[in-house]
């Protein structure tokens, strides 16, 4: 009797792509921030829940952790971390169950624990070593860099959304209606590419990838400019200030003469993006004396959050009711919303729908227990960071400094909310004791 030997098949290409993601989850993390950049074509910006493509692979990111958990392959989480995003949970169920309307704060409970626990939980988890947290911070470039050609394309062949009557705004692959969401991108990437470059200086660095992060970074800046965003340059310029005095004190200094000098012959000897770059730098120190209606709006929204939380002092009114309760606390100056406008949805009203300010959202929504709970986890991060920041590590100090100042100004909500928690994640990986050890064990 003969016997037929039959050769094992191959294993096919999702079983490999599969195998390769579980054994190194970072790369579903990386994924999170390239499919930011995915038009979502979303309109309805009242709508109570947008679930995007990079929602969906940050939660198969926490799907895949918690079956690594479940299965031991994951160090538990250290003390210090289930403590702080513990109290964020608890801060978050406690609003939902004294609601003005339980049921739609409900949407926002699992919002707030996708975004400030659940990810940047799983974020942890899977930055295992140095190549994954090069891998992540590699993508946040590369999403950047795409954003940024998209941007400076739409200011150049005057195709953007429009600012001052003219569509020269770059809005990147995210539309009039998601106004900040191409300068966020581009602020962390600009950010993740100097420090990367940064991270490669000294003995044994690679002086090809230093040069390269330099060169993009030095690209990133124009796309910044004509996004037109006071907010984002503020926040980034604080951010690589604090990222460069941690670094190197000296090279602060002479990265502060380049970047005056760089702009004064690039807005003022060639012109890219002269009149309404120089006009919006010059609102920045108006905001107090004369603030123009988006920011009087601002304030106006500002003092809104404050008379919710007298009403609701301890845990607030629960999340998503800033908006239900606006009107009845907002002063009547109050703009009914914001103008927006490009050659795919025409003119519209966009709605202010929250205070643009995460603290005032927080201390509106959860109250005084929802606000010592962020600040705790806030504090927390940029403490450990500035403490054990190092190499790769520079860019998660950078990254979260970027966010805490922007949620000065901004909050939650839109396609980049994602990339929050990736950007927590990270902090938490370089700032909280026990994360590192966790791992080499």
């Amino acid at each position: 009797m003969a016997l037929t030997l039959t050769r094992p098949s191959a294993p096919s290409v999702p079983r490999r792509a599969a195998a390769i993601v579980a054994a190194r989850p970072s790369l579903l993390a990386a994924a999170t921030v390239l499919l930011v950049c995915v038009p979502t074509g979303e309109k309805d910006v009242t709508a109570a829940v947008h679930v995007t493509a990079a929602d969906i692979a940050s939660l198969a990111l926490v799907g895949l952790t918690a079956l690594d958990l479940l299965r031991g392959r994951t160090p538990r989480l250290p003390a210090a971390v289930c403590l702080l995003f513990g109290g964020i949970v608890l801060a978050a169920a406690a609003a939902t169950l004294g609601s003005i309307d339980p049921a739609a704060s409900a949407t926002g409970f699992v919002r707030l624990t996708q975004v400030f626990v659940l990810v940047p939980a799983a974020v942890l988890c899977s930055l295992r070593d140095r190549l994954d947290q090069r891998i992540v911070l590699g993508s946040f470039v590369a999403a950047a860099l795409v954003q940024g050609v998209v941007g400076a394309d739409q200011y150049l062949t005057r195709t953007g959304a429009s600012y001052t009557g003219q569509p020269i705004r770059a809005v990147g692959t995210f539309g009039a209606l998601d106004i900040m969401a191409m300068s966020t991108v581009v602020s962390y990437g600009l950010l993740a590419a100097l420090a990367l470059a940064l991270a490669e200086r000294g003995p044994g660095g690679s002086a090809w990838l230093r040069r390269g992060m330099f060169a993009a970074a030095a690209f990133l800046t124009f796309p910044l400019a004509v996004s037109f965003s006071r907010g984002s340059w503020i926040a980034c310029a604080a951010a690589a200030t604090l990222l460069l005095l941690r670094a190197d004190a000296r090279l602060a200094v002479r990265s502060a003469v380049v970047a005056a000098a760089a702009g004064v012959v690039l807005v003022g000897g060639l012109g890219l993006g002269g009149d309404g770059v120089t006009a919006r730098l010059g609102s920045i120190g108006s905001v107090s004396a004369a603030p123009d209606q988006s920011v009087s709006d601002r304030y106006d929204l500002w003092a809104t959050a404050g008379r919710i939380w007298q009403d609701h002092p301890v845990t607030g009114a629960g999340p998503k009711a800033f908006q239900q309760l606006r009107d009845s606390h907002a002063p009547l100056r109050l703009s009914s919303g914001s103008d927006a406008a490009d050659s795919t949805i025409g003119f519209t009203r966009e709605p202010l729908l929250s205070p643009h300010n995460m603290y005032f959202l927080v201390l509106s929504e959860q109250g005084l227990v929802g606000v010592v709970a962020y600040l705790a986890l806030f504090l927390a991060l940029l403490i450990g960071c500035l403490r054990r920041a190092s190499g790769a590590g520079l860019a998660a100090l950078a990254l979260l400094g970027w966010v805490l100042v922007d949620f000065l100004y901004a909050d939650i909500g839109g396609t980049t909310t994602v990339l929050t928690s990736l950007v927590l994640g990270l902090a938490a990986r370089t700032a909280l004791p026990g994360s590192d050890e966790g791992r080499a064990a």
